[in-house]
């Protein structure tokens, strides 16, 4: 129902926007924009769709040679004493559990091409458990939420278009990235615990949050330690070979348990390539309606009057300049790395608006991508409080994001 308004709310916006700038103006480019972008946005919609089909053949096809080898439910055994807790809904040992974990893993490590079709799995799985199969559950909530947040623990896309962008020390977002996904993903999840009164200050539920603040630190020391070609250099070691273990481990748990690796890769892949067709409908709804907001001009007006506003109130204004990748990551990921090349291009790599823009970018997530995928891959249309918790996720990101910009740059 949220996500019915909101659809609406940026298609009529736009419209009116775009419709008084013709008017009042005499904008006849913005006016056609808008409308063409409709054409645009929907080309967009397919050939992500199209794009993601073999990705999602080969994992979903992955997966399930590690659902059949025993991998996924190993998985859920590992994490079960902390799942059992934030997923009090979801059976004990269900391969549920080992999915999202998939999807959490490749998500911190950066891996978008391998989060996606373990997330979608997770959602199948969530969906037979699902009393209502029109409604999100509580598990399918507390489970976007922590996608929503964005958590990142290493950022190799923004790096390495820092690197492309000509900054000095690609690397020096990588702390900043830290504090903010982290800070955004442990208050997002606390949100939702509150909401659906899962026992918040449980040794389990503290003792891994200190864990991972723990892990994390040690983390970001060991990348101060590296020269910045280096740490940039170990990133993409370590991701790339993870994800390849990951294969590797999957595809000889199947040979351990004597199935047939190929047909079960097999039928797995041809679930993936139904699952993309079926997402096609929910992509265009929504890019259509991101990108008739983007092209009405409607984001900049935005951003122009909270700069007006922030300087009225004598603050300084120098993250507003950085603040339409913030605006525009919930909307679109593309578009959001869009406006964090030109926010690097128009004020420089190493300025305050293009690190924090790069900030911006790893520690928030494209929440309406995620809803309307995630969702409409089971046919889910009560999203219920899914959307204000993820957005207040993203916002609690965006403001940290900006807090810590100003301790390391500012």
């Amino acid at each position: 129902m949220v996500l019915n308004y909101i659809w609406i709310g940026f298609i009529i916006v736009a419209f009116v926007v775009a419709l008084c700038r013709l008017i009042v103006f005499g904008d006849v480019e913005t006016f056609n924009a808008t409308i063409n972008s409709t054409f645009g946005s929907a080309k967009t919609a397919f050939e992500i769709s199209i794009g993601l089909t073999g990705v999602l053949a080969l994992w979903m096809g992955l997966m399930k040679i590690g659902e059949q080898g025993g991998m996924i439910q190993l998985f859920s055994r590992a994490i079960n004493p902390l799942f059992r807790r934030l997923f009090p809904d979801i059976p004990q040992n269900h391969p549920a559990g080992g999915s999202i974990l998939m999807n959490l893993s490749a998500n911190i490590l950066g891996l978008d091409n391998a989060a996606t079709p373990a997330g979608l799995q997770a959602m199948r799985e969530l969906q037979e458990i699902n009393p209502d199969k029109n409604k999100a559950s509580n598990p399918m909530i507390m489970f976007l939420v922590m996608n929503a947040s964005g958590l990142t623990l290493i950022p190799v896309s923004v790096m390495t278009i820092r690197a492309q962008m000509g900054a000095s020390n690609p690397a020096d977002v990588f702390v900043p990235i830290m504090i903010a996904t982290f800070i955004s993903t442990m208050l997002g999840v606390f949100a939702i615990c509150i909401k659906q009164r899962i026992k918040l200050f449980d040794k389990v539920i503290l003792g891994t949050f200190g864990s991972v603040a723990l892990l994390i630190a040690g983390v970001i020391w060991a990348f101060n330690e590296m020269g910045p070609e280096k740490a940039q250099k170990v990133s993409n070691i370590v991701a790339s070979f993870i994800l390849f273990s990951v294969i590797i481990v999957f595809i000889l748990s199947g040979v351990r348990k004597k199935i047939n690796v190929y047909d079960a890769f097999i039928e797995g892949a041809k679930d993936g390539f139904l699952v993309a067709i079926r997402i096609i409908p929910y992509l265009v709804a929504i890019l259509v309606a991101v990108g008739m907001f983007r092209a009405s001009g409607t984001m900049n007006f935005l951003v122009d009057w909270l700069r007006v506003a922030v300087e009225g109130l004598g603050y300084n204004s120098n993250w507003v300049d950085a603040m339409p990748t913030a605006l525009m990551k919930p909307l679109s990921g593309s578009g959001a790395r869009g406006m964090m090349v030109d926010a690097m291009n128009t004020f420089g790599a190493d300025s305050f608006a293009g690190r924090l823009a790069g900030i911006f970018q790893a520690s928030t997530d494209t929440t309406f991508y995620v809803v309307a995928v995630y969702y409409g891959a089971v046919n889910i249309r009560n999203s219920r409080y899914t959307i204000p918790y993820a957005l207040f996720a993203d916002l609690v990101g965006v403001i940290t994001a900006i807090w810590v910009s100003y301790i390391f740059f500012g």
